[in-house]
């Protein structure tokens, strides 16, 4: 993971440990894509799993979802920009 001097997490970084909290949990790993885009005041990273693995990462009433959330919400990044994670469901 790529990081600067004062240990904060590059847009590169935090895909790549969005993808390796994420993969262990869907049954289709090679389908999870994360992709980073810059906001106003966040950085959004959107994650797309497939279809059938959309409730595995959303979890019961949401709790893998927010587990997830609360992990890369707590993120320092080089930009120092809050970091905004958005569950992609191509179902809906």
């Amino acid at each position: 993971m790529s990081t600067d001097q004062n240990n904060r997490l590059t847009v590169d970084a935090v895909a790549s440990l969005i993808e390796t909290l994420v993969k262990p949990l869907v049954s289709h790993p090679e389908a999870v894509a994360v992709h980073a885009e810059q906001g106003d005041r966040f950085m959004n990273y959107s994650l797309t799993v497939a279809p059938a693995d959309i409730g595995e990462v959303i979890g019961r009433h949401g709790q893998v979802a927010q587990a997830i959330r609360t992990l890369v919400y707590s993120i320092r990044t080089v930009d120092q920009q809050k970091v905004r994670l958005i569950i992609v469901d191509e179902n809906k």
